[in-house]
């Protein structure tokens, strides 16, 4: 494994995508037509294209991936659009003829396209999806305040603390004033109210060592402290600092293995105060605790954090407990998840973003690093990205 060499492929990032938005599920790097699309993959990916689009527009030699990634953003974009249902919210899975499969609403879907589409609203790639992009928002904010799930919080929280700073620096473009002015007010008001949600959930489970919002270690465990540092810096918030930092610092430690690498909590039992389960792990916890370790070091400077998100990109490329890699950087793919026999082989969407958010997160630890001078000679100046074709 070459730590410092950037290879960033979105070949099967294409693959799995058709004209109606990004298939779920692949037998190895084959799309699983039958398994239909989810909402929540959709989402995820329009978030990935901007970050991607923001770190390549300085590179005239990806002028090639610019394209492709502009292209499937308007079909992720439109997924969204198709997705929301008249009230606002969204339905998440449907099968490969378009029709919705049977389910429960979920918040964690809707907590991830209002992301998504505050993403859209506020990024400068493609302003043409500005304005649908405000339309999804508006419908679907009017629903946090019936929201239950910490996960749907964390990203409406995200999504609102983005929206609520820029609307304040006066960055948001390319929308009508009146508009811009109705999103930062509600936003407002809903990052206090959600705030609130997460601490007072921390306050009900926190005990002597466990500084946790749940009894259990689940999915997805990043995207709460991650939430609370992002209320941090919109809204100065010392509570949301001191809780986001704090059930950091406990995440980090148990999904730290003795070796010192990366170890997220298995889904065959989770984890609770006496027991972690250690298969199978998760790309996606891998990506989140990056997130919100990354987002840790831009409020305080503290260097631990920049080397949980190098230990984070790291666990993808082999230092792990199976000792192997889960992603393959010629395509941009990664394996479902890591079991006692090694790497799931399939390649689905939720993984596969996974890598390439966390790649783009480490992609800016490290050049930031370059730019101060540290470890210059052995850190790229510009990821390589490869041919999308």
């Amino acid at each position: 494994m070459n730590d410092n060499k950037m290879n960033v492929s979105f070949r099967h990032l294409e693959r799995m995508t058709d004209d109606t938005g990004l298939l779920e599920h692949s037998m190895g790097l084959i799309p699983r037509r039958q398994e239909g699309y989810t909402t929540d993959d959709n989402a995820r990916a329009l978030w990935a294209c901007f970050v991607w689009l923001e770190r390549l527009q300085d590179m005239p030699q990806t002028e090639e991936a610019r394209k492709l990634l502009l292209r499937l953003a308007e079909t992720y974009s439109a997924f969204l659009l198709w997705a929301q249902r008249p009230d606002g919210w969204f339905h998440n899975n449907f099968h490969y003829d378009r029709t919705p499969e049977r389910e429960d609403v979920s918040d964690d879907c809707l907590g991830r396209a209002i992301w998504a589409a505050a993403a859209a609203c506020v990024q400068p790639f493609h302003p043409g999806l500005k304005l649908p992009a405000a339309n999804v928002l508006l419908g679907a904010l009017r629903h946090i305040e019936t929201m239950t799930s910490p996960r749907g919080w964390a990203y409406a929280l995200s999504a609102c603390c983005l929206l609520m700073r820029l609307e304040r620096q006066q960055e948001i473009r390319g929308l009508p004033a009146g508009l811009i002015r109705e999103i930062g007010i509600r936003c407002s008001a809903y990052v206090k109210e959600l705030e609130a949600k997460l601490l007072q959930l921390y306050r009900v489970h926190a005990e002597p060592g466990w500084s946790w919002f749940e009894p259990v270690l689940a999915y997805g465990n990043g995207s709460l402290p991650w939430s609370l540092l992002e209320a941090c810096q919109a809204s100065g918030s010392e509570s949301g600092l001191k809780t986001g930092l704090l059930t950091l610092d406990f995440l980090t430690e148990r999904m730290m293995s003795p070796q010192g690498s990366i170890r997220p909590v298995g889904n065959h039992g989770w984890g609770t105060k006496d027991r972690l389960a250690m298969w199978d792990q998760q790309p996606l916890d891998v990506m989140e605790l990056a997130l919100a370790a990354d987002t840790a070091y831009r409020v305080t400077k503290r260097r631990e954090y920049r080397e949980t998100v190098i230990r984070c990109r790291e666990w993808f490329y082999g230092r792990n407990d199976a000792g192997t890699a889960l992603i393959d950087s010629q395509e941009g793919a990664c394996c479902d998840g890591l079991t006692p026999d090694g790497p799931n082989a399939n390649c689905g969407a939720e993984s596969m973003l996974a890598y390439l958010l966390t790649e783009a997160i480490w992609s800016d630890a490290v050049l930031e690093e370059a730019e101060d001078g540290r470890r210059a000679a052995t850190i790229p100046a510009k990821p390589q990205i490869l041919s999308p074709r």
